[in-house]
């Protein structure tokens, strides 16, 4: 039986797969594999292929663990700012351990763990070949979890946190879908910065629960969508207008957050999960001078050095090794299960801030 061939591309450092009427290697790779868009349920094909041997500059790793990024589920779809191109492997995140490394490769060795860090480069499967320039070494004492999930949850986080307003100690930052990933990753930093952080979260008949482990986190204030029309925390003083807002949620959601917002506050929107557009009211320009950003990793990832983005995966790592940045809410699950997992993601109320990864170790 001829196994599925893939066609690879230096752009996405997707790995080398044979058929088997080629060589056979001891190695196999199971893999997820789409050769057109559409509902992920549908189009996602599961495959065996041989890897060959990994070239000079070539790591073979096995996947350890790797994320289902909402976004790849739209890239699936058609319904992403880039397009992959066909036939595609999704997965942009994982944590995988070296197998075996090319005559040339200096920066891990066998028996290390690793990270991608060249975009999409096809995860969502057991085994692969990277450049080995495309992988960061991961400290032992960093979970598989935490690791797994660097690039594209805590990364967001860190750079909106970073990148758009000069926040000192005391000030105040708001957020809707705080129990999202990217939610529970700007609670820890805020904490870890001393940065004050208000979060707002859908209702839910288990809300206080929630609201208590976002507390846990590090979270100043946790209110819910109702909460945050009537508070009083800013104009009491209790705490001081936010100068910088996140939304990834849309519609009202993000109005009810700008309304919140101090005179040139800045309000970054990073994701669209009520699929609502945003509505920007009149007098948040005219009166309050607001501004309104966005901020996609994939393209701050584009736009920075190898450098850059090593100093912020090393600081993230130093923050888990200590013990004060947790793995986000989640839930581990077979290849085998993709289908399910699918039909689940592609429905925006699946989207509830547990994260889903598959387990490839099994």
């Amino acid at each position: 039986m001829l196994y599925q061939k893939l066609i690879t591309t230096s752009r996405i450092g997707l790995s080398k797969l044979l058929t088997a009427n080629m060589r056979s290697m001891s190695v196999k790779s199971t893999f997820l594999q789409i050769d057109e868009l559409g509902d992920p349920d549908k189009v996602l094909k599961k495959f065996v292929a041989q890897l060959d041997a990994p070239q000079a500059n070539e790591v073979l790793v096995k996947i350890l663990a790797a994320p289902i990024n909402p976004a790849v589920i739209n890239i699936i779809q058609g319904k992403y700012g880039e397009s992959p191109q066909l036939p595609f492997i999704p997965g942009n995140e994982a944590v995988a351990e070296v197998l075996e490394c090319g005559k040339n490769v200096k920066n891990v060795a066998v028996g290390d763990r690793i990270i991608p860090i060249g975009g999409l480069v096809g995860t969502w499967r057991t085994h692969a070949i990277f450049p080995s320039q495309d992988v960061l070494k991961v400290p032992s004492n960093v979970d598989n979890v935490n690791a797994a999930t660097v690039t594209v949850n805590p990364a967001t986080a860190y750079r909106m946190l970073r990148d758009f307003v000069e926040l000192n100690a005391g000030d105040t930052v708001i957020q809707n879908g705080a129990n999202s990933a990217v939610g529970q990753a700007v609670i820890q930093l805020c904490k870890v910065w001393n940065l004050q952080s208000v979060n707002v979260i859908r209702n839910r008949p288990n809300v206080d629960e929630l609201k208590d482990k976002l507390k846990s986190l590090g979270a100043t204030e946790v209110l819910t969508e109702e909460e945050i029309r009537t508070t009083t925390l800013f104009k009491s003083k209790k705490l001081p207008s936010p100068k910088l807002g996140f939304n990834c949620v849309g519609g009202k959601s993000a109005t009810n957050v700008m309304r919140h917002l101090d005179n040139k506050g800045i309000l970054v929107t990073y994701g669209a999960m009520s699929r609502e557009p945003l509505t920007i009211p009149n007098a948040a320009l005219i009166f309050k001078d607001i501004a309104f950003r966005g901020f996609w990793v994939s393209k701050w990832s584009k736009e920075h050095t190898l450098e850059e983005r090593q100093q912020m995966y090393n600081e993230l790592f130093e923050l888990m090794a200590s013990g004060k940045f947790a793995p986000p809410a989640h839930r581990m699950i077979s290849l085998d299960e993709y289908k399910e997992a699918m039909i689940q993601l592609a429905d925006v109320k699946g989207m509830v801030g547990q994260k889903i990864l598959f387990d490839l170790t099994r």
